[in-house]
């Protein structure tokens, strides 16, 4: 016999309190899991932030100190920030669940005192366990953490840079001159400074375009059968 819709909807809201138990012990697991993972970016933002004061301190510890170390600490920051997106991708999908919990299964709980929540959650949820994957392309982690931390990191070494071959070991008086202090090697300063603008505009793109492509995620997951 086929069970009438209505009961189905009944039959997958309900809970006993073993259930009930399960989700809490389940619940606990993917906060701690997100947390570790939470760490573990703070890990890599701390080491950018620790390699940017060493250039720092290096570039402006005298007069005529070159400007090398805060071009190069550029790719140190620039490692950092895919190692931390990927680490990010693995955090998000922890805390993707904690979060699909909270407001498809505490939060009904809590507003209507019962258990009478959304349809389909359990399901995405268990599908989720069943084939795990990344709820969000490497690109977009990138984009997250640059927006997030990294963009006042790379704000700060690009101010510094430029402070550093304006004013030291005196204020320039002219591009050519500009272009003279930025020559590293045998790379001309004009080539250095072309490539610096680059990187910057490259970083600000990478920002924007994951920026919209974020948004536009979310205006096509806000159903309740979509996580991430």
């Amino acid at each position: 016999m086929v069970m009438p819709s209505s009961d189905v909807k009944d039959a997958a809201r309900s809970f006993s309190n073993a259930d009930i138990g399960a989700l809490a012990h389940l619940y606990r697991a993917e906060v701690y899991r997100s947390t570790i993972w939470r760490t573990r970016l703070d890990n890599t933002t701390n080491w950018s932030v620790v390699t940017l004061g060493i250039a720092l301190s290096i570039t402006f510890s005298s007069r005529e100190a070159s400007p090398l170390p805060l071009v190069l600490v550029g790719i140190l920051v620039s490692l950092f920030l895919v190692l931390e997106a990927r680490r990010y991708r693995y955090f998000n999908v922890w805390r993707a669940r904690a979060r699909w919990m909270e407001t498809h299964f505490y939060a009904p709980m809590l507003r209507e005192g019962d258990l009478h929540t959304e349809d389909g959650w359990q399901d995405t949820l268990a599908e989720d366990y069943l084939r795990p994957r990344y709820h969000i392309s490497f690109l977009r982690a990138i984009g997250r953490r640059l927006r997030r931390n990294y963009v006042w990191i790379l704000l700060i070494q690009t101010v510094a840079y430029a402070g550093k071959i304006i004013i030291h070991p005196a204020p320039v008086s002219g591009f050519s001159e500009l272009a003279a202090r930025a020559a590293v090697g045998p790379l001309p300063g004009e080539a250095v400074l072309v490539c610096g603008l680059f990187y910057n505009l490259a970083w600000i793109g990478t920002a924007v375009i994951t920026l919209q492509m974020d948004k536009a995620s979310h205006r096509h997951t806000r159903d309740s059968a979509a996580m991430g």
